[in-house]
């Protein structure tokens, strides 16, 4: 079927009648305020356990926060504890998560409690990792599983679409990342009906998971940077090299990912790969400081804070920290996601360049160094527009970005990505 014939053929596809869509409300309802409250569980309990390990406990023994020392036994320790989950505990926290993307097969119930200790101690121990990955995976096995048992009549597959995309929501405050990673795996899907009937109930739950994260964390991503004013010549020109330049140097990590994974590998014991991993984690964030541990998130509100707080070499030195931070955190075993790291080191690069350009504006800097960061880790292109994009409100970035896109998608589609098969061996 040729191209043409294939979109006359979807365009002409039966809409969905609406009884047929009503009976999914209730349970995209369901998925999405439980996908946001376990998602804001763990998180809390993160928090918790991290004001413990950084604020608590050196203050009792005496000892600076963010020493040396003390980062370099915390990171360790962090090793040892998830090493002792992955080891010990039923389920083994899952599958190699060097080996997963946002998207995964449900996996058994047993092996969830093992997975959110082990990401939950991530969280507070400070390696390069986000929640999003271990927390999909949980939402995705927790609707199945219960799904299938006391709704038999829809499929397993609708329960995995509905908590994937409610917990983008929650994870992103807002449905409209969901929609759009939603909307980019349908694309290579043939879709019985119309597309926003497919996207009726993913999008119900991650409004729903949206709301509820809104109304119990109150979560904002906007940097609050000075302002772009109206686009010229110059901020295309640079929009067009930073996002290029920054998708280069996220290959680099792409094409060392196998690498580093591989040399932990060969460790052959959780125990062994992950200390080593935590105490490498250590000498990097001695080495970037205390930025460059931990998600990222919360640490890019601070970068973004005061742009002109650190020099040209200090953005980056943390740029190549942080990278090189997430290979180790993503190859050990460490159970987490890229995206929020790869936000920081995108944010990073982007004021390196504004530090090192003064005319080059702040929030075009950040914003293009993430999109084209995110597209070279993730290769979810609207997931790194909408997120470079909604860092920076302001109404003429949007253009800018889809312009600097171009490029960066060329300089890495069609190559690896940083995903592994099981043999080690890089997805393409």
């Amino acid at each position: 079927m040729t191209h043409d014939a294939a979109r006359q053929a979807h365009a002409s596809a039966p809409a969905t009648p609406a009884r047929a869509l009503l009976p999914l409300i209730v349970p995209a309802l369901v998925v999405g305020v439980a996908a946001s409250l376990l998602f804001l569980g763990v998180s809390a309990l993160a928090e918790k356990l991290q004001g413990v390990l950084w604020n608590g406990l050196p203050e009792s023994l005496g000892v600076g926060r963010y020493s040396v020392v003390w980062m370099l036994v915390v990171l360790t320790a962090t090793g040892v504890l998830v090493g002792l989950v992955v080891w010990k505990v039923p389920g083994h926290a899952g599958p190699d998560p060097a080996t997963l993307g946002l998207s995964a097969p449900p996996v058994a119930p047993a092996v969830l409690p093992g997975l959110l200790v082990a990401t939950a101690l991530m969280l507070a121990g400070g390696p390069s990792l986000g929640p999003e990955n271990p927390i999909i995976a949980t939402n995705i096995a927790l609707a199945f599983w219960l799904g299938r048992r006391f709704a038999p009549g829809l499929s397993g597959g609708l329960w995995a679409v509905l908590a994937e995309a409610a917990t983008l929501g929650a994870l992103f405050g807002t449905p409209v990342a969901a929609a759009l990673v939603i909307s980019e795996a349908f694309a290579g899907q043939r879709l019985e009906g119309k597309l926003w009937d497919n996207l009726f109930a993913p999008l119900t739950a991650a409004a729903t998971g949206a709301t509820t994260t809104a109304l119990v964390a109150h979560p904002a991503f906007d940097l609050h940077l000075p302002p772009l004013g109206p686009p010229d010549g110059g901020n295309v020109l640079a929009a067009l090299v930073i996002a290029s330049a920054a998708a280069l140097l996220g290959m680099a990590a792409v094409y060392a990912f196998p690498y580093v994974h591989g040399a932990f590998s060969r460790l052959g014991h959780p125990m062994l790969a992950l200390p080593l991993g935590g105490l490498v984690l250590g000498l990097l964030g001695a080495l970037g400081g205390h930025l460059t541990l931990f998600k990222g998130l919360d640490e890019v509100g601070e970068l973004a804070g005061n742009p002109e707080g650190w020099s040209a070499g200090q953005f980056a030195t943390m740029t190549v920290v942080k990278l090189a931070a997430l290979v180790v955190a993503a190859s050990c075993g460490f159970r987490g996601g890229r995206i929020f790291p790869a936000v920081f080191i995108g944010a990073a690069f982007g004021l390196f360049a504004h530090a090192l350009v003064p005319a080059v504006p702040a929030a075009l800097g950040v914003a293009a160094g993430v999109l084209g960061m995110l597209l070279a880790i993730t290769r979810q292109g609207w997931l790194s527009l909408f997120t470079a994009a909604v860092l920076v409100a302001s109404p003429t970035i949007l253009a800018l970005l889809c312009i600097a896109t171009l490029p960066a998608w060329l300089l890495v589609t069609g190559r690896p990505q940083m995903q592994l098969h099981h043999d080690g061996t890089a997805v393409r």
